[in-house]
């Protein structure tokens, strides 16, 4: 029989079990909550994706996802009894305003409002994302992150929910992964609105980089006592070989990776390399926004979930303006979705963006694995989940002993979802979901979560 206490974090001395660090868990609104055309929601671009023949694995939609709206109190009566300390959830857009003209939807405020009053009533720490992918469709519709409208609608919508909610929330979130909505949505299509342009995606970066900047100043007029950040992602780029042009495209994805976003965050300018290559994709004039882009955060949130290995890019890679792609390597075991298992490469990654920039606090926003579990009449055990996060919480503990300031981990994810185009094939969560009976069960690595929390409690005293 295995002892969950002792699974995840074996040290009492870890400094990650101490009451001014908090662990959490993490999920976005389009992947769990489901009911996508009741009280007044509007089409996302996600809604309109999943309708596109052969966009989706299997033809799913988020249209009942994990019927979070439903089942919220049911969903967080199980974070309370797994000691869950926060929540991270995102809120959707098109769920609080409901057209181009900027009306604003009660009934969608007033569901979020229920959620975080009972998280607060249960001593769960309330995390808002205000965007996680999940852009109205009216606003693609005169060209979503493509136009600077969008950035302004942003700001507005921003501005209506830290009004409604103010300092009830520990920590808002602008954009979750701003590299995921642009690259994967407008230079690869295969995340919405799908599609394969470089001038979209450098336009979309910019935009939401605005978008962020002009939330800020209303965010913290909203919410003086809370956290305000943005949350990126990524690892590590290595080069596939120790060629020169191998070696020359790991420098361009990591940059566009992280330096696109952090540079003009931190340091209100574009990173020169990148200039040169793509300054005729950026929207006229993005000069005039870097002091906007540039404002003090509070926080960087960083998802980590593995490494980037890449190659120089093939003739057809490169017709899409890109000089590298992912390269295969076998050397390391494989996650569900194919990726390393690489707890080092976070290290790697904060370590560097650290020494790049002056960050303020980090928060590990999403770290997190999917394998295959199976549900058994024992219930769901998952070993390989309870090990990658028993290494990556090892990085973390380390990291925090090195003198950096990381105040947050949030697993990824609470429930199995609705996993964008892989569909509901891939499962992430600590509970795992039966999606045609909404049965949820506790897995494995759930309940070692929470009773490292459980412990960490009992640590330090707490009643």
């Amino acid at each position: 029989m295995y002892k969950p206490m002792q699974e995840l974090l074996i040290d009492t001395q870890s400094p990650l079990l101490k009451n001014n660090f908090t662990f959490g868990v993490a999920t976005s609104a389009y992947q769990i909550e489901g009911s996508t055309t009741v009280e007044g929601k509007v089409d996302s671009i996600w809604d309109v994706f999943c309708r596109q023949e052969g966009a989706i694995a299997n033809s799913d939609s988020g249209e009942i996802a994990c019927d979070h709206f439903n089942r919220w109190k049911e969903d967080i009566a199980l974070m309370k009894s797994l000691n869950i300390e926060a929540y991270r959830l995102s809120i959707s857009w098109p769920r609080v305003i409901s057209s181009i003209d900027r009306e604003i939807n009660q009934q969608g405020l007033n569901f979020y409002q229920q959620i975080i009053d009972c998280l607060i009533e249960q001593g769960i720490k309330p995390y808002i994302t205000l965007y996680h992918w999940d852009l109205p469709q009216y606003l693609q519709d005169i060209g979503g992150w493509q136009n600077r409208k969008t950035a302004e609608e942003f700001a507005f919508y921003a501005d209506i929910v830290s009004q409604f909610f103010g300092d009830k929330i520990v920590a808002y979130a602008t954009f979750n992964e701003p590299w995921v909505t642009s690259f994967l949505g407008h230079l690869h299509g295969i995340h919405a609105p799908g599609l394969q342009c470089r001038k979209a995606t450098y336009h979309s970066v910019h935009h939401q980089l605005l978008a962020h900047g002009l939330a800020l100043p209303l965010l913290r007029k909203n919410a003086p006592n809370s956290q305000h950040g943005i949350v990126l992602n990524g690892g590590p780029s290595q080069a596939a070989t120790d060629s020169f042009n191998d070696k020359y495209a790991a420098n361009i994805a990591y940059q566009e990776q992280w330096d696109l976003f952090l540079s003009p965050l931190m340091s209100g300018c574009y990173p020169d390399t990148l200039l040169e290559l793509y300054q005729n994709y950026l929207p006229k004039n993005y000069q005039e926004d870097l002091l906007i882009i540039k404002q003090t955060v509070d926080y960087i949130g960083v998802n980590y979930y593995t490494r980037n290995v890449v190659q120089s890019a093939t003739p057809v890679m490169s017709n899409q303006y890109t000089c590298y792609e992912n390269a295969e390597a076998t050397e390391f075991e494989k996650t569900a979705m194919g990726w390393d298992v690489y707890p080092q490469g976070l290290k790697m990654t904060i370590d560097k963006i650290c020494q790049d920039y002056q960050l303020p606090a980090i928060m590990i926003m999403e770290n997190g694995a999917a394998f295959d579990d199976k549900v058994t009449p024992q219930g769901v055990d998952d070993p390989r989940r309870v090990q990658y996060f028993k290494a990556h919480l090892a990085v973390v503990s380390q990291l925090v002993i090195s003198g950096i300031n990381i105040s947050a981990y949030f697993a990824w994810s609470f429930l199995d979802n609705f996993e964008w185009a892989e569909g509901y094939n891939k499962r992430f969560g600590l509970v795992h979901v039966d999606f045609e009976s909404q049965q949820r069960t506790i897995k494995r690595s759930g309940i070692a979560y929470g009773d490292m929390l459980a412990f960490k409690h009992q640590l330090r005293g707490d009643k």
